[in-house]
């Protein structure tokens, strides 16, 4: 088999996968109420999946001899921009922001 129509089977196949999983449970909640325990729970789902996707990029170690990590400090300040504003726009500019300055500074000193 050719390696193009292999990579479009797996990408058509793992698609429909991925869609009837979906279907099936929104199907299977169509017509029966949810139980407050599994409600509950997927009230923590976009929180748990955010924090599995950022704290694997703030902790990851840093390259190139670098005294500490600056991903942390600016998560640090985007924590508290964010508690304090509760805007999401303002947490991930200063945030940014805080990250490109210390990676500056630290490329001046380094």
């Amino acid at each position: 088999m050719d390696a193009t129509l292999k990579l479009w089977s797996v990408v058509l196949i793992v698609g429909a996968l991925n869609y009837l999983s979906r279907l099936s449970f929104i199907a299977f909640f169509a017509r029966r109420t949810m139980p407050p325990l599994l409600a509950r729970a997927l009230r923590y789902v976009p929180a748990a999946m955010l924090a599995a996707l950022i704290v694997p990029m703030i902790a990851a170690p840093v390259q190139g001899g670098v005294p500490f990590n600056p991903r942390i400090l600016a998560a640090i300040v985007a924590g508290v921009v964010a508690w304090f504003t509760k805007s999401s726009l303002k947490t991930m500019v200063a945030g940014m922001a805080a990250l490109w300055l210390l990676q500056a500074g630290l490329a001046r000193i380094g």
